[in-house]
């Protein structure tokens, strides 16, 4: 998915059993297959994948694979619950999920390593966050991640608190300070450079940091009403709005 994925398995106290290497070792596999196979069918940069025949139309999505469908229908249902400011297809009418796939790894990652037994662990992909449990197992300690500055990704601008006592557990930043210009904006869409959307899933922070940098305040007065979020944005004059929601680690 062009992006550096990391997972944090905090040790616990002396007192508790630590997991041990080959536990290590399966955690971190499940996460990497997962993401590789979800690559594989979904990135329009592999000429071989699933999602590339679609846009080349050697395949209809009537006759794609189930999991393809399943992510188009939650992408299309997006759509409807942001008024179009996301959107599953590209202004050139290629059908392009990637502005969800990369929540759904994470998603699907989470509920893996909670399959395997992990309570306590923090997965990162590209700056997008999902957390379980406390970096100190056993205890009401939240996990902090920080938010980057788009004009010098050298520095923090302020730091979110997710899960422990928090009940956000999710956190995604999107805009174009990281990765260029990729976002199709719409109406008041060139008002923020970048978004940050805590949430209780990863998946809902991603599609709405990405909704919010395409569709400027008006999807973030929106958002806010219709979700339990918290949003830190950054307009291009470097001034930042954040929601009452919101509170700075």
């Amino acid at each position: 998915m062009g992006t550096v994925i990391g997972l944090t398995l905090p040790i616990g106290s002396p007192t508790e059993r630590q997991p041990g290497l080959d536990e290590l070792t399966a955690a971190t596999a499940v996460v990497e297959r997962l993401f590789r196979d979800l690559d594989e069918k979904f990135s329009l940069y592999r000429p071989d994948s699933e999602a590339a025949r679609l846009a080349r139309g050697e395949l209809t999505l009537r006759r794609a694979s189930e999991q393809m469908r399943q992510r188009y229908a939650e992408a299309h249902e997006w759509r409807l619950r942001t008024d179009g400011a996301f959107t599953p297809e590209r202004p050139d009418g290629v059908l392009d999920l990637s502005g969800i796939i990369k929540g759904h790894a994470i998603r699907e990652a989470g509920t893996s390593l909670l399959a395997l037994g992990r309570q306590d662990w923090c997965l990162n992909a590209g700056g997008d966050v999902l957390v379980s449990g406390s970096p100190r197992p056993g205890s009401s300690e939240p996990w902090k991640a920080g938010i980057v500055d788009p004009a010098d990704r050298r520095t923090l601008v302020t730091g979110c608190a997710l899960g422990g006592s928090s009940r956000h557990t999710a956190i995604a930043t999107s805009g174009s300070a990281e990765r260029g210009e990729h976002i199709w904006r719409v109406g008041r869409g060139n008002e923020f450079v970048q978004v940050t959307v805590a949430a209780a899933d990863i998946v809902t922070a991603d599609v709405l940091a990405t909704a919010i940098v395409a569709g400027g305040s008006t999807v973030l007065n929106r958002a806010t009403e219709q979700w339990d979020v918290a949003v830190l944005a950054i307009r291009a004059d470097s001034s930042i709005l954040a929601t009452p929601a919101f509170h700075p680690a």
